[in-house]
């Protein structure tokens, strides 16, 4: 048995999104999802769409109480583009939207918890997809002014802010895969709207810089959902995969936003296939002189590579360059399909701490999703997931050996409080501390829920290996 301690001042919390959490009270403008349910509900799970969700818009201050109750000492959640400009082409503000937000934050700061804030979670309003989202610069333009609105009309709330939740999902999901709008599958597009994404970014921190210059505790970073990737086998062939998946799902994103620089393997492999972005020097000097301060960990599950199975002459996807591979036996989280390697979270620590200056880092996002998880209910009518307290112990104990050996992380969010709407899955499995009965808005802490708030308040818990 082994005692796990984190410090008095590490954060621990919960992340959401206002997509959602939030539901579709008052916002003047359809986003990409809100469209796209209301075109193909049958592409959603029991056709359950993002009209209600946890209904936070309403329900703010029963949640925060019951944060309260847990004993989190912060939150991570997003505004949304949606709500709060009216006239997307002219970036009007929409007042009832940024009063919403400013009830929901001095709640927040009402009862000591410290709010991050993310200004995009894979919420393009439909109408600047239907121009081409990023694809686009005059997107690109548009973002910069919503996130300057947010940082002016929000700035007294928090002094953790990021530009960009798991950028890469948005890329790939929407552009390589079938997953998100605009359900398109050309890779030389996805190279683009990923360059891109980081330029969009860039001038977030550029107009950030501006409004907070006076302000030496603010802070802004990006959200990556990092995956550690480990080779088939110690095959040239396949370490070199692996180094590719690396270097397009990992570096790109870590090297841009903190170096300010991109990741020579890509640019040669890019180039040498015609399949470079278009740039400016102007683009270039921005992403060197807007580095970020923080960052913002997600990590669900590592990648696995190995070399490709058949020879292409040119790309068209991914699999020229790498095919995922499942390592035999691994552990799996069945209702996901997503390896459960808690090891990574100690190679990710590493890695910013010997690869990037030892960047400030939280963990923004970690949790298992379960489905038909009211089957674990007892008698009590308590859902007892100890499956998810064994796999948030596992994680917490390869973070703490991390930061004892240096690493600067400083909290852990689950994902997520109140059991929440997720995209295509919708409610099929549930992540969250406090479960949602959908019908009725009820609440009820789960098993897991109780575990963290004796965490949280001792800073502490006991760990043993289970066989």
């Amino acid at each position: 048995m082994k005692k796990v301690k984190f410090n008095k001042k590490f954060y621990w919390g919960t992340a959401t999104s206002g997509p959602q959490s939030e539901g579709f009270y008052n916002k003047p403008n359809d986003s990409n999802w809100d469209h796209w349910f209301k075109e193909e509900p049958e592409r959603f799970f029991n056709q359950v769409g993002p009209e209600l969700t946890s209904n936070v818009y309403e329900k703010y201050p029963t949640d925060i109480a019951l944060m309260k109750k847990l004993n989190l000492n912060s939150i991570r959640t997003s505004i949304q583009w949606t709500r709060i400009i009216d006239d997307l082409e002219t970036s009007s503000i929409n007042q009832e939207g940024i009063n919403f937000y400013k009830r929901y934050f001095q709640e927040l700061k009402d009862n000591n918890i410290e709010l991050f804030i993310n200004l995009f979670h894979f919420d393009m309003p439909y109408e600047l997809q239907k121009i081409g989202g990023f694809e686009n610069k005059k997107v690109i333009d548009l973002y910069a002014k919503f996130a300057k609105i947010c940082f002016e009309q929000f700035g007294e709330y928090a002094d953790k802010w990021f530009t960009f939740n798991e950028p890469v999902v948005t890329v790939h999901a929407g552009y390589l895969a079938d997953y998100h709008l605009p359900q398109v599958n050309d890779l030389k597009r996805a190279i683009t709207v990923g360059f891109n994404t980081i330029v969009a970014h860039t001038r977030a921190v550029a107009e950030f810089k501006k409004v907070f210059k006076k302000d030496k505790n603010k802070q802004i970073g990006i959200i990556l959902n990092l995956t550690p990737t480990y080779p088939a086998s110690d095959s040239k062939e396949d370490i070199e995969a692996s180094k590719f998946c690396d270097a397009i799902f990992n570096k790109f994103w870590l090297d841009s936003t903190i170096k300010g620089t991109f990741p020579k393997l890509l640019v040669d492999e890019l180039t040498k296939y015609n399949l470079l972005p278009e740039y400016t020097k102007e683009d270039l000097a921005l992403i060197k002189e807007n580095k970020i301060t923080i960052v913002g960990v997600n990590y669900y599950a590592p990648s696995r590579a190995k070399a490709p199975s058949k020879k292409m002459d040119k790309p068209t996807d991914l699999s020229f360059w790498f095919e995922s591979y499942q390592m035999p036996n691994a552990r799996m989280n069945i209702y996901r399909g997503w390896e459960i390697f808690p090891d990574a979270i100690y190679d990710i620590a590493l890695n910013l701490k010997d690869n990037y200056g030892n960047i400030e880092w939280f963990i923004s996002e970690n949790g298992m999703g379960v489905e038909n998880e009211a089957r674990f209910r007892n008698e009590q009518g308590f859902i007892e997931d100890d499956y998810r307290i064994d796999f948030i112990k596992e994680h917490l104990y390869y973070l703490a050996k991390a930061i004892d050996e240096g690493a600067n992380c400083k909290g852990y969010h689950l994902w997520t409080l109140v059991d929440n709407w997720s995209w295509l899955n919708a409610y099929k499995n549930r992540y969250g501390y406090i479960e949602l009965d959908l019908p009725t808005q009820e609440r009820k802490i789960k098993k897991s829920g109780e575990f963290i708030a004796k965490v949280a308040k001792s800073g502490e818990f006991d760990f043993e290996f289970k066989k």
